[in-house]
């Protein structure tokens, strides 16, 4: 087993047959069950790694081939890539919300990925179909722009000279794009969801000032 790539909060490694992720970190046992159970429950509904068994607090998976996203896009394929992003989250967010247990206080509410992007995705290399939508322990029920502003967060601060693929992004997605101010508070609120658990973590450590420092920056932007 050795350690896969463009892992950041937890402990994942692979040897080509299967994936074994241990988590790390605040709410690890609840984020590990929730992604344990969405896993299951969209195997035939979406592209997601198949599940081959929870034990000990590790989450073993299948390995699904494919290419990264961003790797893809720095090799000069940002156009294709986020398109199959836009046309895969159109299907996310039409999934229905009632696998995570929707109630009447949800109306109105999709299931939200809660780190969609490139970075999650894994494409075949020439007909960029996506392979696996990968990391789901931040899902939940909530409003679409999360989403659509936190793709739009990875490839505006990861990718920038890629900024302008991202309207193939929207077009893809289908719906007409949310305004910047709420695209802009979306990506805001979750900088402070990331500053808190990064707080529980390590107090006042790295990781806080990191999303302290994106925050500010982030607040500073124009469409």
């Amino acid at each position: 087993m050795r350690p896969l790539k463009h892992g950041y909060t937890n402990h994942t490694v692979g040897d080509g047959s299967v994936v074994e992720k241990t988590y790390e970190g605040p709410d690890a046992e609840l984020r590990r069950a929730r992604e344990h159970t969405l896993l299951t429950r969209l195997q035939a509904t979406l592209p997601v790694p198949p599940v081959h068994g929870l034990d000990k607090g590790t989450l073993t998976l299948g390995f699904v081939t494919g290419t990264p996203g961003q790797e893809l896009m720095d090799a000069g394929s940002a156009e294709q890539v986020l398109e199959a992003c836009g046309t895969l989250l159109r299907r996310i967010h039409e999934t229905t919300p009632n696998i995570l247990g929707a109630g009447p206080h949800d109306a109105g509410k999709v299931l939200v990925h809660g780190d969609f992007g490139p970075n999650n995705l894994l494409l075949d290399p020439v007909t960029f179909q996506v392979t696996a939508v990968v990391d789901w322990e931040f899902a939940h029920l909530g409003d679409p722009v999360e989403d659509l502003a936190w793709c739009e967060w990875i490839v505006r601060t990861h990718h920038p000279e890629h900024r302008q693929a991202l309207d193939r992004f929207f077009h893809s997605y289908g719906d007409p794009v949310p305004a910047w101010p709420l695209r802009r508070a979306a990506m805001l609120a979750r900088f402070a969801e990331l500053e808190l658990f990064c707080h529980r973590w390590e107090p006042n450590g790295p990781g806080v000032r990191q999303w302290q420092e994106r925050a500010a920056t982030t607040a500073g932007w124009r469409e």
